[in-house]
C-alpha cells in the first residue's frame, strides 16, 4: 500500500512540472476569450427531445432482449442560436447522430439490455485536466472512458467502475476493466436513471464535455393504471446543467487551480454562466393547457438548483431518483443536487398566464455561496396554448408502496465521515470519506440482502450529495451537530476518524430538520447538510420484491460510493464498496 502511494506521489511531481509550464503559457490568454453571456438572448431555441433508443425488441408482439452499440464521438454541437458550434464529446449510434445529451434509452422491466459502449474519442482532451489527482492515464495516449448507469441495480462488471476505463478501440484498458459489452438486467423497480462517464479522475471533464444521457425503465403493468402523461410529446426527460463558453463557442473551464502549486488545474467546484436544458441554452417549449410529465435530471458538475415557476404553478412530484413515491406530493419548489432526479407532473391548465419561466434561486456553492444572477436564475420558458384541452390524464391518489425504513431491521450501523482539507492559504486541496483515499483497502462490506444504518457526518461547509452504487436508501433523520464544541469534535475526528471514540452522541444533539415530503421515498442520492449527521437506512436488495439479485454482487470489481459533486469525487471523495454473502 505504501509503495503504491509513493509511486503515485513521484508521478504527481513529474507531471506537475510539465503541467505548470503549460498553464503559465495558456491560462492568461484563455481568460481573455470568455463569451459575454449577456449577449445571448434567452428563450430563442426550441427545447429538443433527444433521440430514443430502445433496449428491447418486439418480435410478433413478444418483447425480447436487445443489444445496442453506442459510441462516444468528438463532434460539434449548437448550444445557442447565436453561439458558434461547440466542440463536444457526445454519445450516439454514429458521429452524425451523436447528441448532447445523448439518446434516451427506453427499457422494459424484466427484459435484458446489452450495450457495447465504444470509445471513438481522439488522443487529446478538449478540456484541461489535472494530472495530479490520480486520473486514469493510458501509456499510449487517448481519452479513458467508462459508462456508469446511475441508479442501476446490476452486476459489478457492468457498473462502470472508475478503474474499468478503456481508450479508443479498447487499445488500453484500466486495471479493473473486464468486458466490452455491459449487461443491464432491468429487474429493479420502474423509474428514471441516467448514464454518464465515470473514468477515474476524469469524470468532471468527460461530463463537462457532454457525456451524459437519460435511461428510463418502464413497467407497463404497474404504471399504466396511474394514467400519468405518456407519449414523447407529453412525457419528456429534462437534462439540466451549466456551462461557460469562449468567444469561439468552445466550453470554458478554468485552466488554473485554486492551489496551482499543489494541483495546477483542479478547482473545488465548476460553475457555468449558461443554463442548458436538453442541449440548448435557456430553451422554450410550446405546451398545451394540459398535464405534462418531466423527468428532471441535474447533470451539473457542482450546481444545485432550487426550481420554482415564475407564476406560482405547482410541481406534482411522483418520483425521486429511480423510484416512485407512495403518493404524489404537491410543492412550489424543488431543491435538486448534482445527479439527483425528480419526476414531476405539471398541469399547465392551472397556469394564470400564457407564459411561465422555470426559475432557480439556489446559491452556488450550495448552501452559502453567491446568490443567483440574471443568467443562472432562469432555466427555460413555457409558452402555453390558450385553448383548453380534454385531458384524460389523472393524478392518482396512490402510487407504489415500497417497504418502510425500519431501522430495527438493520444488521449494523456504520459511521461515514466527510472531510475537506485546505492549504496554508485556506484553499481546499482534497476531500476524503472516512479520512481515507480511494486506494485504501475497502472498509464498507455490506452483506447482500441486508439493510444497514449509515450515520453520515458532514464535517465540511459544503452540502455533499452522497451517491451509493447498487444500494437504495431512505433518509431517517437529519440532526445538527452542536455549535458548542464543534471544533473540538472536528479536531478529534480529524485525528482519530472514530465517531464513537470522539463521542458523536455528545455532539449530535442539535436541531432536527424534517425530510422534505417528496424526498421520503427510496433514493440513491441525498444532500448531506453541512454540520449535520444524516441517518439513512441502506438496503442492498430490491425494494419491490423479496427475490435475490439475479447476478453475483460479490464479484470484482465491486461497487463504490461517493460525493456526486464531480470535482470532489475526482479528487478522492470516493470509496470502494465490497458486497459479501
Amino acid at each position: 500500500m505504501e509503495s503504491l502511494l509513493c509511486r503515485r506521489r513521484i508521478k504527481r511531481v513529474m507531471v506537475l512540472i510539465i503541467a505548470l509550464t503549460w498553464l503559465r503559457s495558456t491560462c492568461g490568454e484563455l481568460e481573455d476569450q470568455l463569451f459575454e453571456v449577456g449577449k445571448l438572448k434567452m428563450f430563442v431555441d426550441d427545447l429538443p427531445d433527444m433521440p430514443r433508443l430502445y433496449g428491447f425488441n418486439s418480435v410478433h408482439g413478444i418483447i425480447k432482449p436487445a443489444s445496442l452499440q453506442i459510441g462516444m464521438f468528438s463532434t460539434k454541437w449548437k448550444f445557442h442560436r447565436d453561439l458558434p458550434a461547440t466542440p463536444v464529446f457526445a454519445y450516439g449510434t454514429s458521429r452524425s447522430k451523436a447528441t448532447v445529451p445523448g439518446p434516451t434509452i427506453e427499457t422494459v422491466y424484466g427484459v435484458d439490455t446489452y450495450v457495447t459502449w465504444r470509445n471513438h474519442l481522439p488522443k487529446s482532451h478538449i478540456l484541461p485536466w489535472d494530472p495530479t489527482i490520480s486520473p486514469a492515464t493510458p501509456k499510449h495516449g487517448g481519452i479513458p472512458t467508462v459508462v456508469h448507469l446511475h441508479g442501476g441495480i446490476h452486476e459489478p462488471t457492468s457498473d462502470g467502475n472508475a478503474d474499468a476505463w478503456f481508450t479508443a478501440g479498447f487499445r488500453e484498458t484500466g486495471p479493473k476493466w473486464t468486458k466490452t459489452t455491459l449487461h443491464y438486467e432491468n429487474k429493479q423497480q420502474p423509474g428514471n436513471m441516467w448514464y454518464h462517464d465515470h473514468a477515474m479522475g476524469l469524470t468532471r471533464v468527460n461530463l463537462l464535455a457532454g457525456l451524459v444521457g437519460a435511461y428510463i425503465l418502464r413497467h407497463h403493468a404497474v404504471e399504466s393504471p396511474f394514467q400519468l402523461p405518456t407519449g414523447d410529446e407529453f412525457d419528456r426527460p429534462l437534462i439540466i446543467f451549466d456551462r461557460s463558453f469562449r468567444k469561439d463557442g468552445s466550453i470554458y473551464m478554468n485552466a488554473t487551480g485554486n492551489n496551482p502549486s499543489i494541483h495546477p488545474q483542479w478547482q473545488p467546484e465548476y460553475f457555468g454562466d449558461v443554463i442548458i436544458v436538453n442541449g440548448k441554452a435557456w430553451p422554450r417549449l410550446n405546451v398545451r393547457r394540459r398535464k405534462y410529465r418531466f423527468r428532471i435530471i441535474n447533470a451539473s458538475n457542482a450546481r444545485f438548483f432550487k426550481f420554482f415557476f415564475s407564476n406560482g404553478l405547482d410541481f406534482i412530484v411522483v418520483g425521486s431518483d429511480s423510484a416512485y413515491l407512495s403518493k404524489p406530493v404537491m410543492t412550489k419548489s424543488i431543491l435538486l443536487s448534482p445527479s439527483e432526479i425528480v419526476d414531476v407532473v405539471v398541469d399547465f391548465s392551472k397556469s394564470p398566464s400564457r407564459t411561465v419561466v422555470l426559475a432557480n434561486d439556489a446559491p452556488y456553492p450550495y448552501p452559502s455561496g453567491d446568490p443567483v444572477n440574471e443568467e443562472n436564475s432562469k432555466v427555460m420558458k413555457f409558452i402555453i396554448n390558450n385553448e383548453l384541452e380534454d385531458d384524460k390524464c389523472t393524478i392518482p391518489k396512490k402510487l407504489i408502496n415500497y417497504p418502510n425504513a425500519d431501522v430495527s431491521n438493520a444488521v449494523l450501523t456504520r459511521y461515514i465521515s466527510m472531510y475537506e482539507y485546505v492549504s496554508n492559504s485556506d484553499e481546499p486541496t482534497h476531500l476524503l470519506v472516512n479520512g481515507l483515499p480511494y486506494e485504501a483497502p475497502v472498509t464498507e462490506t455490506p452483506k447482500s440482502g441486508t439493510a444497514e444504518v449509515w450515520e453520515v457526518i458532514n464535517l465540511t461547509e459544503d452540502n455533499h450529495p452522497l451517491h451509493i452504487h447498487l444500494g437504495l436508501f431512505k433518509v431517517v433523520e437529519q440532526t445538527a451537530l452542536l455549535a458548542a464544541g464543534l471544533e473540538e469534535f472536528k479536531e478529534c475526528m480529524t485525528k482519530q476518524n472514530d465517531a464513537v471514540k470522539c463521542q458523536i452522541s455528545k455532539y449530535a444533539r442539535g436541531k432536527k430538520t424534517a425530510v422534505t415530503a417528496h424526498e421520503r421515498g427510496w433514493k440513491n442520492v441525498f444532500k448531506m447538510m453541512p454540520g449535520h449527521v444524516t441517518r439513512i437506512l441502506v438496503r442492498f436488495s430490491y425494494i419491490h420484491t423479496n427475490a435475490s439479485y439475479p447476478f453475483d454482487p460479490t464479484q470484482e470489481p465491486g461497487y463504490v460510493y461517493h460525493c456526486h459533486i464531480l470535482d470532489h469525487e475526482d479528487n478522492m471523495m470516493m470509496r470502494p464498496l465490497k458486497v459479501i454473502i
